[in-house]
């Protein structure tokens, strides 16, 4: 079984490395992040569910990982992002539940 915690936490050191190369490229990456994910109309949490099914649909790990832990920090329940994981899989067909299934190994990982 795949540590998702331990990914997310090599995620992040490999997008410190790497902003350590090309520093003005990921700066303007993390200030988009902050403006797109910033609260407005649509809450925090509802952005962050939106990532996380984006990420399913895209079949991005490292997307799924990072989204899922930011969801639960903006108070998103195991029920919410089990139903995103339902319209990812609408959206992008058999490869989703493949992903699916993994965002779901996530979110049990992360919340026990």
């Amino acid at each position: 079984m795949t540590n998702h915690k331990e990914g997310l936490k090599n995620y992040s050191r490999s997008l410190g490395r790497l902003s350590r190369e090309i520093p003005d490229t990921m700066q303007g990456f993390n200030q988009l992040g902050q403006a797109a994910l910033a609260d407005g109309a649509v809450s925090v949490k509802n952005k962050e569910l939106i990532a996380l099914g984006i990420g399913i649909a895209s079949r991005c790990e490292g997307c799924i990982e990072a989204h899922v832990n930011k969801a639960i920090e903006a108070g998103a329940t195991k029920e919410e992002m089990y139903e995103t994981i339902g319209v990812a899989i609408l959206m992008s067909g058999g490869p989703g539940t493949v992903y699916g299934a993994m965002a779901y190994d996530v979110i049990e990982e992360f919340l026990g």
